[in-house]
């Protein structure tokens, strides 16, 4: 595949179901809709998609028998696609590189989850407390690792114990999420909150609060993707997509390794800055993967947007909130707006690169860097998206 070629994609749709509490359609019916939306958005219609790419989620994912539900015939490219919260960023890539190589023309992207049930808490959707164990896991159950807060609490305190990371600092993230979801009226939670309410919130699993941590939503997000010169006839402004990269460190729990301190996105960031010819003092706007405040400390830092250790008093520094030098999730992010894996950041960077976010909408869009990350640091994409063709010097 020539290099020059890589900017020649763009996302020209986007889907969006009602998000959070909604109880009823199972994730396929979810899928489906926002499909619909998405292709609609475009103004195109299904006729005109011969690609589908389907993520996995939690709940009774809705497979590759989506493309049945939709009705749609003589696909060209139809796999479904598990990289957790990575997948939408590995998804838009390899519907890109479709788009580019000829194998398909037009792909839609999905997401949809449902754990949420009605009358039960939102941390029973993904309470593992009940499984079996068996060989080495059931050691680590032993010692009460039973959950995926468990060993995220775990890296967040190797990277305090390292670089000196505080709660408070930790806390400044999720205010400045915060802020941003106060301007977003889809985002579930939008009442201020302060450092102190951080501090005062309850301890999830220690270093970890309350606040620290994701929403659980149900619902499901949708993207179009086809080429840059079909994009710009379509109805909706088009996203150009300039760069993408993957990330898989593999070294969690092993002696030596950098579990908690480095992650994936350490390999996925450059690799994707390269291919959009860009660097991290190019990027305007962040969308980072935000399952707790600490993977958004860590990862800024892994990007190069601060020296590795400085990550909290760069967050502290008001650098992520609104008016900073880093806008960075922008919607509201996980913490506070809406739980759909990779494609709550990479939503919001198409509303921000289409100019549409109306109160949130930041002065400065040219270059907006999305962030997946998926099981406990185990996977890591990157998009570099944008507004302008590839070639566009911000």
């Amino acid at each position: 595949m020539r290099t020059d070629r890589f900017g020649q994609a763009a996302i020209a749709g986007l889907g969006m179901t009602e998000l959070g509490k909604v109880y009823g359609p199972s994730p396929r019916r979810l899928a489906a809709q926002a499909v619909r939306a998405a292709v609609a958005d475009a103004g195109l219609t299904l006729d005109d998609v011969d690609g589908l790419l389907v993520s996995h989620g939690m709940s009774g994912s809705p497979g590759i028998e989506l493309a049945e539900t939709l009705g749609l015939r003589d696909l060209r490219l139809l796999t479904h696609m598990n990289a957790f919260g990575a997948t939408a960023g590995a998804m838009v890539s390899y519907a890109a590189m479709s788009v580019i190589s000829g194998a398909a023309d037009t792909v839609a992207c999905v997401f949809a989850d449902a754990p949420l049930k009605p009358r039960q808490p939102a941390g029973s959707a993904y309470d593992s407390a009940a499984r079996e164990y068996y060989g080495f896991t059931g050691m680590t159950a032993a010692l009460g690792f039973r959950s995926v807060n468990a060993f995220y609490a775990l890296a967040a305190q190797r990277h305090m114990a390292r670089y000196g990371t505080t709660g408070e600092q930790l806390g400044a993230i999720a205010v400045a999420t915060r802020r941003w979801a106060g301007m977003n009226p889809l985002a579930q939670m939008r009442e201020p909150i302060t450092v102190d309410d951080h501090q005062n919130s309850r301890w999830v699993v220690e270093p970890l609060r309350l606040l620290d941590c994701c929403l659980v939503s149900n619902g499901a997000v949708a993207v179009v993707v086809t080429s840059a010169d079909r994009a710009r006839d379509l109805a909706r402004p088009p996203v150009h997509i300039w760069g993408w990269g993957q990330g898989h460190p593999g070294h969690r729990l092993e002696r030596g390794s950098e579990f908690g301190l480095v992650t994936g996105a350490a390999t996925s960031g450059p690799v994707a800055m390269k291919m959009a010819g860009v660097t991290a003092d190019d990027i305007d706007v962040c969308e980072l993967y935000d399952c707790y405040t600490y993977t958004v400390l860590v990862s800024l830092e892994d990007y190069g947007f601060c020296a590795k250790g400085e990550g909290g008093p760069f967050a502290a520094s008001g650098a992520l909130a609104p008016g900073g030098s880093l806008p960075t999730n922008t919607g509201g992010g996980q913490l506070s707006a809406y739980y759909m894996w990779g494609m709550t950041p990479l939503s919001e960077a198409v509303v921000q690169a289409r100019g549409h976010a109306a109160e949130r909408q930041v002065t400065k869009n040219d270059v907006i860097l999305v962030s997946g990350n998926g099981g406990i640091l185990d996977h890591h994409s990157t998009l570099i998206l944008s507004p302008q063709p590839r070639g566009h010097r911000p």
